[in-house]
């Protein structure tokens, strides 16, 4: 029997969060150690086929990042995205429009930082926030969110078409897990600038949180979700570096030849040799 895959375990095809464990670990190690092994072997892998994939220069990878706050969206872009080369790497955190956005339509500012061609590219939070945050603060009405869910699968599918392989991760963290890393925040000096006093109140509205959750991945799943238990920073990293793999493997990217003679030009490096 064929070993399972990261993405079909992973896969979110059912949208009900309650069902979903947060610390679970539903394929791959089962310990701390076993997953930093599995990553250093998984990084090896990874940095060749992201040089592959900057050499063909001709697609792209999006790992998009959601969840809710302390999930570990950043942790994911420094303990995976740093598995490759920075050269070949465009990472964008998208935060509370300014007004200067607020002026453009929404999808805007995310097609400003789109990865080039050749890179991988990630985004911290993403053009999800924009249905996310005004389904809860009920800045739209239940008609402007469903024509937004159209735009974002429309854009979605352009992005398809255009040689852009999204992978789009749910990091879903339970709120007791939340509460242990806020706090951590507050007692660390060194983590006292990752505290937000707004972040209480964005966990004051959980239930609501995940009900706009549920309906945005329900509605926009023609690019599939995975479901990422984001309680385990070390089980986190070690499946999004497997979901990138397992879609870096599956798009296998090949170095281009050589657009000139080899022997000619190993000819004339030998000739030219000033050391001769």
């Amino acid at each position: 029997m064929a070993k399972k895959s990261v993405r079909a375990a992973l896969r979110l095809d059912e949208v009900d969060l309650s069902t979903l464990d947060p610390a679970g670990r539903p394929i791959g190690p089962r310990t701390k150690k076993e997953a930093a092994d599995d990553l250093a072997a998984t990084g090896t892998e990874l940095d060749g086929l992201q040089e592959a994939l900057y050499a063909e220069n001709s697609r792209a990878v999006l790992l998009v990042l959601q969840g809710m706050d302390t999930s570990g969206k950043g942790g994911v872009v420094s303990h995976v995205m740093g598995l490759v080369n920075p050269q070949g790497v465009q990472i964008a955190s998208f935060k509370k429009p300014t007004p200067a956005e607020r002026r453009q339509h929404f999808l805007w500012r995310i097609r400003k930082q789109l990865p080039e061609k050749g890179r991988i590219g990630a985004f911290d939070r993403s053009h999800y926030e924009d249905v996310l945050v005004p389904r809860v603060e009920k800045v739209l009405t239940a008609g402007q969110l469903r024509e937004r869910y159209r735009e974002i699968n429309d854009f979605e599918s352009e992005l398809a078409a255009g040689g852009v392989t999204l992978v789009k991760c749910f990091l879903h963290i339970s709120p007791e897990v939340q509460k242990e890393r806020l706090l951590a925040r507050l007692d660390d000096p060194r983590k006292n600038w990752k505290y937000n006093p707004a972040d209480i109140d964005v966990r004051s509205k959980w239930s609501k949180y995940q009900e706009a959750y549920t309906e945005a991945l329900k509605a926009c799943s023609a690019t599939p979700w995975y479901a990422v238990p984001a309680d385990r920073k070390w089980y986190r990293n070690w499946a999004v570096s497997r979901l990138l793999l397992e879609t870096l493997r599956e798009m296998d990217p090949k170095f281009p030849p050589p657009a000139y003679d080899l022997e000619a030009e190993k000819a004339r490096l030998i000739s030219a040799d000033p050391l001769r």
